[in-house]
């Protein structure tokens, strides 16, 4: 559970994928993310259930906020996935993708993170752990 309220000045502008998808950044604090989603048809795989690449994007969002928390207004961290591993367990039963993460552990220029895919209703649907890089100096387009 995140320690303080998320507050509308730490929040960077969606991405691209982020409005076109519409997941949202709902908890953000040091070492710890949620990101949401709300189920709809046009995340089914073609067995009717919800892609795994959903999942997966959730997941590795998830870690990289977790990872990224810097508190200043402005001042925005970014890292880079360098390596994840997917464990898909079950399947969700509501109207909500919740990915919650948490940061395990790091240093300076790598982190490692974990993290659950489930839904309101405690379901769990998938697992991570990833590392990632923090990246230095301007980001390009």
């Amino acid at each position: 559970m995140t320690e303080m309220p998320l507050s509308p000045s730490l929040l960077e502008p969606p991405s691209g994928l982020q409005t076109h998808l519409g997941f949202e950044l709902t908890e953000w604090s040091r070492d710890h993310a949620v990101v949401e989603l709300e189920f709809a048809p046009h995340l089914h795989n073609r067995q009717g259930l919800l892609h795994g690449g959903i999942h997966a994007l959730l997941l590795d969002t998830a870690m990289g906020y977790a990872g990224c928390y810097t508190g200043e207004p402005g001042n925005q961290q970014n890292a880079l996935t360098l390596s994840m591993t997917v464990n898909y367990i079950g399947q969700l039963q509501g109207k909500r993708i919740i990915a919650t993460a948490r940061r395990t552990g790091g240093g300076r220029r790598t982190y490692f993170a974990e993290a659950t895919v489930t839904d309101e209703t405690g379901a769990v649907a998938a697992s991570a752990t990833g590392v990632f890089r923090y990246r230095s100096g301007p980001l390009t387009g």
